[in-house]
């Protein structure tokens, strides 16, 4: 399996790129959605909390490798692919704080959506709460509704897509390999957003598995 996210947690944004399979595509795809829906499942038990605090520690103390053998390969309209999804995003965070507390900032400040009360963060947004909304999202995937956590996750998504165009016009002359950059993020948060929204809409409908 491809591995290109490398202990510690650091990852550009050409790096959003789908992991290749492995040997076994139907074997892979099995364990992705069984893992999946046991953890769903085992979040809303009495060590729910605990749970998912491990789960969290083992992503930061594994780096997202260790996730993305187990999700990474899956469609994005299953359970297992917007899970991957939802740490996708924590990690992008977790990575640069205060690049994503910006990026962030400049979303809220160009979408006239309503996507800032969705994501849920406070205002102003810093790099701790930038943090604290990824950690918050995934947390309520697992011990909340898991449609909410996506739509959340959606919006915060869309808004740092929107802050991502916003400083790549403020690159583009002095600094173009930056505003490419950027604008590639961009586009792929975009389509994360859209992603994880058609995922909550399944949910919903009791069709995501």
């Amino acid at each position: 399996m491809s591995r290109d996210f490398h202990k510690p947690t650091r990852f550009e944004s050409h790096r959003f790129e789908v992991y290749l399979g492995g040997e076994d595509p139907a074997r892979i795809r099995a364990v992705a959605h069984e893992t999946a829906r046991l953890l769903l499942d085992r979040g809303h038990a009495a060590d729910a909390e605990e749970l998912v605090q491990r789960m969290l520690g083992y992503a930061d103390t594994q780096g997202i490798d260790a996730i993305a053998e187990l999700w990474a390969t899956a469609a994005e309209d299953t359970l297992p692919g917007a899970l991957w999804r939802l740490h996708l995003l924590r990690a992008l965070i977790r990575q640069d704080p205060a690049a994503a507390a910006n990026a962030y900032r400049h979303g809220t400040e160009t979408l006239p959506t309503a996507d800032e009360a969705i994501a849920g963060a406070p205002r102003p947004a810093g790099p701790e709460e930038v943090v604290e909304l990824a950690d918050r999202i995934l947390r309520g995937a697992f011990t909340g509704d898991l449609a909410d956590a996506l739509e959340r996750a959606a919006a915060c998504c869309r808004i740092l897509a929107a802050g991502s165009l916003v400083e790549a016009d403020a690159s583009d002359v002095a600094s173009p390999e930056r505003a490419s950059a950027l604008t590639t993020r961009a586009a792929r948060l975009s389509s994360i957003a859209t992603e994880l929204r058609h995922c909550a809409r399944l949910e919903r409908s009791g069709s995501l598995d």
